[in-house]
């Protein structure tokens, strides 16, 4: 993928998969954008357990740390790399000058700021207003299409949606009775994608 020009000389890094980059409290030092990989976002809540918020990936940034960048907060989530990253990070006060005085840096910060956000208010929409049996089958029917069997957890998967394990594990047990999916160790195999498909959907 082009690089934007402006970056061309910030650090570039490499992170493997399952690095938990920052965690809650954690003070933000760097602006980060990816050249490949991806990166999921998750708010902790009350009780310990994560929500996704959003993933970010190549050619984007990540919207809480350059708003605690901006605000001088805290970060208040946790990112984990789900696939290899390539990245440039630029410091904070690298960050703070080039923002001063450079248009293209500024472009490129607040438009994919403003994309990123307009994302998380999707996400946020669709967690309140869409039932949990079509989230679920929303998430499941997207990852059928990269993995097949599909790899993950029923933790995994409750993070994605926003709801409880407990949760995904009765709806899961529903459809392996209907044949609609077959459940193994850490894997899920699709038997009938058209069914799915319909429950993703579905949104009464």
């Amino acid at each position: 993928m082009d690089i934007p020009k402006v970056l061309r000389n910030a650090k570039e890094i490499n992170i493997p998969k399952g690095t938990t980059v920052f965690e809650p409290g954690d003070p933000c030092k760097q602006f980060v954008y990816l050249k490949s990989g991806t990166v999921r976002v998750n708010l902790i809540s009350k009780n310990g357990k994560p929500i996704m918020l959003y993933r970010f990936g190549a050619g984007q940034t990540c919207v809480l740390t350059t708003s605690c960048i901006l605000s001088g907060d805290m970060l208040c989530g946790e990112a984990i790399v789900e696939e290899d990253v390539e990245a440039y990070i630029i410091p904070i006060n690298e960050f703070e000058e080039k923002l001063g005085s450079s248009t293209e840096f500024r472009n490129l910060v607040f438009s994919s700021f403003a994309n990123r956000l307009a994302s998380m208010m999707e996400r946020i929409e669709e967690v309140t207003s869409s039932p949990i049996e079509t989230r679920l089958a929303a998430s499941l029917f997207e990852k059928f299409k990269c993995a097949d069997p599909i790899k993950v957890t029923h933790e995994e998967l409750a993070a994605d949606i926003g709801t409880a394990r407990e949760v995904i594990s009765r709806k899961l047990g529903e459809w392996h009775k209907k044949g609609i999916i077959n459940r193994g160790r850490g894997s899920i195999d699709i038997l009938d994608i058209k069914r799915l498909q319909e429950l993703s959907m579905h949104r009464d």
